[in-house]
């Protein structure tokens, strides 16, 4: 090839490897959004807390029910919503198909300019509750009406820790007796779907539960000893949760499937280890960290959604729920936090 046809090729070259880098950093950023959670007084209006996701460069939310002034807020914000359909209508969605389209078409169709990324049926329902026999239902009508709607929307819903035993070493994670039956049809109906499973997961719980046994500096992204597991390796706790669920999932023919955190947090106060010094650290450490992968999924960023935009002190108890927010209701921080 000629000199001089290297050197006209070279701008063309140079525009291309901008557009590719400005990807990436749009990827790594969008991988995290935040929970806004409504159980405070005061709080900011909807069209102002919108506004401060804007100015902050989070560019996604997760709402847990439908609430037509946040949602009108969103419309042509460029957000994508998790939007939850809480416990209260599970029955309703689940009793008829006609009830799960009247949800769908009240609450997502009839909102233009929303971008939805998930619908999440229900948050940790137990197979213990009443919501827990109709929540596969529930996912079932919700699922067809938002196909009967004409919309791409991934219908799923969220689990916690608990639904978890033998979580150390992670390797050899599974879901309790109690949970497996409850949620097999759950993991198959996401695999033929090819939606991720969401999971609540909170270092911060499994720190305070096993103070003896945990050191703080694990939970909080700090440098520590490394936890061998033949062959991958932990330097956090965040990572052996998540990677305990995974592993859960192979035992259940769910390896196929990804998981999305749709929380994690630390509290500020009310509780062993709170302090907004921590809470700074883990934020800000797991912001950074999630623009990677797990010693067993290394290979894409893991989305995660932080709890919570603002402390909600409707909340509790215990004392502590009512204090995981990153901003005051003034919509000033709690805390220096980088999102980017």
């Amino acid at each position: 090839m000629s000199e001089s046809r290297i050197l006209y090729l070279s701008p063309m070259l140079l525009i291309l490897l901008s557009l590719l880098m400005a990807s990436f950093l749009d990827t790594t950023a969008a991988q995290i959004g935040v929970c806004y959670g409504m159980s405070g007084d005061p709080r900011p209006s909807p069209s102002d807390v919108v506004a401060l996701y804007k100015r902050r460069n989070i560019q996604r939310m997760r709402l847990y029910a439908p609430d037509a002034d946040a949602l009108n807020a969103l419309r042509n914000s460029d957000i994508e919503l998790i939007l939850d359909v809480p416990k209260t209508d599970l029955e309703r969605v689940a009793s008829s198909q006609a009830e799960a389209d009247a949800w769908v078409q009240n609450n997502v169709k009839n909102y233009d300019g929303v971008r939805f990324r998930y619908i999440t049926v229900g948050n940790e329902v137990k197979p213990s509750e009443s919501a827990g026999s109709i929540l596969f239902q529930a996912m079932q009508n919700i699922d067809n009406a938002v196909s009967g709607a004409g919309l791409a929307i991934k219908v799923s819903t969220a689990i916690d820790m608990g639904a978890t035993t033998d979580t150390y070493p992670p390797s050899h994670g599974r879901f309790t007796d109690e949970y497996k039956n409850f949620l097999q049809p759950v993991i198959d109906f996401l695999v033929s779907k090819q939606s991720p499973l969401l999971l609540n997961n909170y270092p911060y719980f499994s720190y305070k539960d096993n103070m003896n046994s945990i050191p703080l500096e694990y939970a909080l992204f700090k440098p520590t000893p490394v936890v061998n597991d033949d062959p991958y390796s932990y330097t956090n706790l965040f990572d052996a949760n998540l990677d305990a669920v995974y592993a859960a999932l192979e035992k259940s023919g769910g390896g196929s499937l990804e998981i999305v955190v749709s929380e994690s947090g630390w509290p500020t106060e009310g509780g062993a280890g709170t302090s907004v010094e921590n809470a700074m650290t883990y934020v800000n450490n797991l912001i950074q960290h999630v623009k990677g992968g797990t010693p067993r999924k290394r290979e894409k960023p893991i989305e995660t959604y932080i709890f919570a935009m603002f402390d909600e002190n409707q909340k509790g108890p215990p004392e502590l729920e009512k204090f995981w927010g990153m901003f005051l209701p003034s919509q000033q921080p709690k805390y220096d936090v980088n999102f980017s």
